[in-house]
């Protein structure tokens, strides 16, 4: 009989690995939950294991650390984490948490991960209570250098109020396919106030509903840099960095399918990928096609569109509180490089845009210096381009995703 892997075990597998490679770890959350083919319930728990392990890996180091000096070994401090995860924030019955923590311990450390659980556990009040008092960093579990620089651009409280909001699990929305009107509204959805046609979903996705293209998942965050673009029938419109295709779909949907779209992406093997989710929503016969725009503009299509959009890769600042590892794979240098990539991208974006013609330059990034900055670097060494509006949905504030939008003019 094959041994069966328990939900905890398959979590700190997936922290290990995440630990020692460059994988997302929604990525290994994914492979590892099909690979041993466990229960939905199961796979939950081992979602909330890896995801909020590592919202509060720098807390759950700390308290590791006022009971056991010194080095320790990765993986039992992963699983150290896990049995902290369930004690502090998960709320599993403290007996529970602990005996199955120590159960996926190797012998040789079962005493002494059993013996800092239950300290954490005897000191359980007093921990909670220190915490507010932690600097900023510990207490939210996020790099010193990113804290200092969003106190910088943001100032002290809405840095914190950001930080609240990272911790918090995120929400899920569909927006209504126009092409395709739904006559019944599948359970759990609830209309957005300030978003027209986007849903907030209760429970599970309604998946038969996405399937058929009635509904198309996405953050309600991105209608901002479609609302900029406004995009009209008959127009020949460039969304240049497309797949998975939602933007695009956005853009099709807007003009009721009207518009003359061609979808770039620099990777080939996503294409397939765009192509389908366009055909799910009902747009067939858009041009897709690979381009890699940190490179000049194609001759063909020089000054082509009426209209151009552009969500540059970015650090992904803004969706923190959706992608948990993000904070952890940034650095200050990650940045630079990528700035110096989306004005490359930009530049030469800028080209297949007609004279009279408009560019919309978006990221998830809330950085200044992925965004407003290097819009205005843009418009001073590109005088014939005008700034029309540009948009800053910092998450805390807007309960959704973080996103920049910026709508230029070619004169």
């Amino acid at each position: 009989m094959p041994n069966v892997v328990s939900a905890r075990q398959i979590a700190i597998q997936c922290l290990c690995k995440w630990n020692n490679s460059k994988a997302f770890a929604e990525t290994l959350v994914d492979k590892e939950c099909n690979n041993h083919k466990i229960s939905h319930a199961d796979r939950h728990l081992v979602q909330a294991l890896v995801y909020t392990t590592l919202r509060y890996k720098s807390w759950f180091d700390y308290i590791i650390e006022k009971f056991r000096k010194g080095r320790l070994d990765t993986n039992i401090r992963i699983t150290i984490h896990i049995g902290l995860c369930q004690l502090f924030i998960l709320g599993i019955d403290a007996h529970a948490a602990v005996f199955e923590t120590v159960q996926e311990t190797p012998r040789r450390a079962k005493g002494l991960v059993n013996a800092i659980l239950r300290s954490a556990q005897r000191n359980y009040n007093d921990l909670l209570t220190e915490r507010d008092t932690l600097p900023l960093h510990i207490r939210y579990s996020t790099p010193k250098w990113l804290v200092d620089r969003w106190i910088s651009q943001f100032g002290e409280h809405s840095a914190i109020e950001l930080l609240q909001w990272n911790e918090t699990t995120p929400r899920l929305y569909v927006r209504s396919n126009p092409m395709r009107p739904i006559e019944i509204l599948p359970p759990g959805l609830t209309p957005l106030a300030k978003a027209p046609n986007w849903y907030a979903v209760e429970g599970e996705l309604p998946l038969e509903a996405l399937k058929a293209g009635l509904l198309y998942a996405a953050d309600p965050s991105t209608r901002h840099a479609i609302e900029l673009l406004n995009p009209r029938a008959n127009e020949s419109i460039l969304d240049a960095c497309a797949a998975p295709g939602g933007k695009s779909i956005a853009i099709l949907g807007a003009t009721r399918g009207q518009a003359h779209l061609t979808a770039t992406d620099l990777f080939e093997h996503r294409l397939p990928t765009l192509k389908n989710n366009l055909e799910t929503q009902g747009f067939h016969g858009t041009e897709v096609a690979q381009s890699d725009w940190s490179q000049p503009c194609p001759e063909h299509w020089k000054q082509k569109f009426d209209a151009v959009l552009l969500d540059v890769p970015c650090s992904n600042t803004g969706v923190i509180q959706r992608r948990v590892d993000v904070r952890w794979r940034l650095n200050e240098t990650e940045i630079q490089r990528l700035t110096t990539l989306q004005y490359q991208i930009l530049q030469h974006a800028a080209e297949a845009v007609k004279p009279g013609g408009r560019l919309v330059y978006s990221t998830c990034s809330i950085d200044a210096e992925e965004d407003g900055e290097l819009i205005h670097k843009f418009l001073t060494e590109h005088p014939t381009w005008k700034l029309i509006e540009e948009r800053l949905i910092l998450p805390q504030t807007e309960k959704s995703d973080g996103a920049y939008a910026a709508l230029l003019i070619c004169a």
